[in-house]
Parts: structure tokens; sequence; C-alpha cells
């Protein structure tokens, strides 16, 4: 799995020039830099199309019959099925395309001047610059949550921001690493910013606005600060021109943040007279179950194992991350993210290697190892316990569980549900098939989508809107407190079997 070999990769119009291991897949780098996979890296859309400048790339042999399917010009590949293996340069015509939603073109009025959608991760922040006039994104950057030397996970950041100057600390540092970035974004351009859009989850919001993580950190985590803040340039004390309306919009609930709010946006849900649902596997694993008429969401216990939480070996998905697990005769073959030797195991690759360990029997349904005194061995170096196990099913019954109740809230089956929605960068990694296959989600794969970073889409669909005027669909929007449900503890039990 191992490649030593470096070679040159720059990205225009960003200016960015990376040092890569040969062989590693385009995907797994321009991903990082805001790149969106509206198909889910199938191949079939588009979406992430780049133009080769210098230098080609590896394929399954496919350019052609593709680019000839989607009318592309002979320059150009798809990044989702493509492999590094010499020095190259590369445009990324996504950095300047028509907003991208389910797959589609949303509509939307145009408007004077250029804004910025920012989407605060708990890990990384992606900012972009809009075209209002045209909606065609005109540059992007990135960069790593500072935050994150206080802790990985959301409530070692909550217990941080306990006292006040921790509060203060955390608030300084996401206030100016955005504010860098979006100077990075106006760096050399001459454009009229007149609106920021920012979304991010619950604690995001909280420690970028200042107010009290208290009720964040105890049960039943309620707190009241769930509203939209405008600050002005001079508020935040940014080097901007007067007039620039920069809008943090509100959380749903407590742990619902405005990200899923954005993902909603995104996916169509709130027009949508069809039962549709929207799963976002990050932090706090948050689910939303409805149509244009009334929603229902909660929060659910799922987001910390899938994020490599409390997993013996587990990680991000980031370089060194064992993304996939598959049997080629009899053998468990694995990819590792960066094209480099394995370090742990995200997410995605999580799912596999489960799905994988009951296909060939190291596992039975019930998630107990087959010899109990073995480690379950991927790679030369990682491997899962059955501690390891344990947690995943946890995971796996508190989603299911959280899909199901949110349904019979409504009144439905889970048959009655036309489409789920995919949202985050671990979701664009996830095998589908297993994903059905572990019982993590009982719907037939094909209604399944991945919606890619869809805070970032449903923010970018939010500097077209009037100051608010989104916050109509909010009173569409009930939240549930799954523990509160007293079918929840028996539906949890049930969920954590395997259905292989």
């Amino acid at each position: 799995m191992k490649n030593s070999k470096k070679i040159k990769l720059r990205i225009e119009p960003l200016g960015k020039e990376l040092l890569v291991n040969k062989g590693t897949p385009l995907k797994d780098i321009i991903f990082e830099y805001g790149v969106e996979f509206p198909c889910g890296g199938e191949g079939t859309c588009g979406g992430c199309k780049v133009k080769l400048l210098a230098g080609d790339v590896k394929d399954p042999g496919k350019h052609e019959e593709l680019n000839y399917k989607l009318g592309l010009e002979p320059e150009y590949r798809l990044a989702c099925i493509s492999e590094l293996v010499e020095d190259i340069t590369l445009e990324i015509p996504q950095f300047e395309s028509i907003i991208l939603a389910d797959n589609t073109q949303f509509a939307f009025i145009p408007r004077e001047n250029y804004g910025i959608a920012l989407d605060i991760g708990t890990t990384t922040l992606v900012a972009q610059l809009i075209d209002l006039s045209t909606g065609q994104v005109m540059a992007v950057q990135t960069s790593r949550n500072p935050q994150t030397r206080y802790g990985s996970d959301i409530m070692s950041r909550v217990l941080h921001g306990l006292t006040e100057e921790g509060s203060a600390e955390l608030k300084k540092l996401i206030r100016d690493e955005t504010h860098r970035l979006v100077k990075l974004l106006l760096d050399g351009k001459d454009v009229t910013l007149k609106k920021i859009v920012l979304v991010g989850n619950s604690v995001m919001h909280h420690l970028f606005c200042g107010f009290n993580v208290q009720p964040l950190s105890m049960y039943p985590f309620e707190t009241t600060n769930n509203k939209s803040t405008e600050y002005t340039s001079k508020d935040l004390r940014w080097d901007l021109a007067d007039g620039v309306k920069i809008i943090f919009a509100r959380p749903i609930a407590s742990f619902i943040g405005s990200d899923i709010y954005a993902g909603i946006i995104a996916s169509g849900m709130d027009k949508n007279p069809h039962l549709t649902a929207l799963i976002d596997l990050g932090t706090n694993g948050e689910v939303v179950v409805g149509n244009n008429e009334k929603m229902v969401c909660a929060s659910t216990a799922a987001g910390p194992a899938f994020e490599g939480a409390n997993i013996h070996m587990g990680m991000s998905a980031m370089s060194g991350a064992i993304s996939s697990v598959s049997l080629s005769n009899s053998q468990i073959d694995y990819h590792v993210i960066g094209n480099q030797e394995a370090l742990g195991i995200c997410g995605s690759g999580l799912i596999d290697a489960v799905a994988v360990f009951l296909q060939n029997g190291a596992l039975d349904s019930g998630g107990a190892l087959a010899n109990q005194d073995e480690r379950l061995k991927i790679g030369e170096r990682v491997y899962l316990t059955q501690k390891d196990v344990r947690e995943f099913q946890l995971a796996k019954g508190a989603l299911s569980a959280g899909l199901q109740i949110l349904v019979n809230k409504l009144g439905r089956t889970l048959s009655d549900i036309t489409r789920v929605y995919i949202a985050g960068g671990f979701g664009n990694f996830i095998n589908l098939e297993n994903v059905v296959r572990l019982g993590m989600l009982e719907i037939d794969e094909y209604k399944i989508q991945k919606l890619g970073n869809s805070a970032l889409i449903g923010a970018k669909m939010l500097l077209f809107t009037d100051d608010y005027s989104f916050e109509n669909v909010l009173t569409k929007i009930e939240h549930i407190s799954l523990d509160a449900d007293e079918n929840f503890q028996d539906i949890f039990v049930e969920k954590m079997f395997f259905t292989e």
C-alpha cells in the first residue's frame, strides 16, 4: 500500500502546489479543497471534472467514453476515477461552475456583487467566493479548524469553553481563522462583497458567537441561543468594507445545527411533497425525515464511532486512514487515503471491515468474534477488536433506531421513504452496498444518494435569499428527543444486530 515516490500536483486557479505519493487517487486530494462529487464519485455526473494543463492521469480507460456522454472536451478528466501517476497541472472548473445541488442547477434570482459561503466544521473549514450575478464559484479556501488543539471532538471544545477564558480563546481562534480565509478569497480580486453566510453545528455556532456553551455540556442539552446572528465587519474586527452583512445561520435545535438546515435546503426536502430523509454521519449523527409540509429531526449517538472516536485504531478520513476494505479471492484488500502506509481506519473503512468480517465468518450476526482471543486483522498494522465491533454496533443501532422512530412519529414506514440523502465528507466515501447489507439503513440502495458537502451547498443557496426569509422553513421542523420515546430502548437493541 505504501508508495514513497513523490510527484508534483499543481491546482489552478488556486495556485496550490502539492507533493503527493504516486498512485494516489485524485479524489483523495481535491475533496479537501472544496470540490464536490454530486453523484458520489460514480463517474456519471461530470461534477468533478478537471482540465489537464500539463501531464495526465491514469484511469480505467473510461474517460473517452464518459467525455462523449457528458459532452466534455478531450482535455477533461473525471477526478473520481483518476489516479495520479506523474507530475501534473490541473485546472478545476468546479471553482467557476454553476452551483450544483442534488445533481441539478438550482433556481435563483441573480443579484449584484459577491458573497461568501463558509462551512465551519468541527475539523475543517471550507469557504467559497460566489458571483451573485451568475452563481459561479470564483475561489475556494480550506483549512483545519484551529480549535482542534483543544480536542478533536465536540465535547472537548465544550468543556474548554466552560470558563470565560476558554470561551474567549475559542471564539478568537475561529473568528481569526475565518477572517483569514475570507481575506485569502478576496486577495487580488476587484470585487464588492455584500454578504457572508456561515453554517455549522450548534457548538461551532455558540463558540463563534460567544454564547454560553454550558447548556450543551449537560442533560437535557438545551440552549436558548438557537438564533441567527448578524454581524458587521466592525463587530468582528474584520478588515472588510462597511456594509458587508455577516450572518451565522441559526441552529434548528440544541444539537441540530445550521449545517443540517443548510443540508435540508441543498437536498430540496423543504420543497419535496414526497417523504425523504437527510442523514449526516458527522459529529452527532443527525437525521431529518419529512417533506414540504412537516419534518422531524433528531441527533443520534452514531457520529463518534463513524469519525473514528472510541475505535482502537480509529482516525478521521485523512492521509494514512484505511477508507475501504473488500474481499478479493478470500483475501482482504484495502485502500489507504493518500496511497501511503496504513496508520488507522476511518468510518467508511470501519463499515467495510465489519461487512467483510461478517462475510468471511470472523463475526456472527450478533457481532461476536468467532475466535474471541483474536484481533480482526486488516493490514500489517491495523486491526479491529471486539470492543471496536461493539462500538460500531452501538453507532449502527443509534442511527437505525433514530430513523425508525422519526418515521414512526410521522405515522409512516421506512418503505415510504423515496430518497435518503447522505451528507458530509464521511458520507462521500462510504460503500452504500455495505451500509444496506449491515442494516445501517434499511432502505433500498437505489433510493440512497450521496450529497457531498451539503452544508456548503446550502450556505451558497442561502446567499441568494432575503435576510432571514429562510427561517420560514424552520417552522416546519420539529425536534424529537429520542431517549424520551418509550420504545427507543427496545428498537435500539433490536437494531444493533446485523441483518446478514
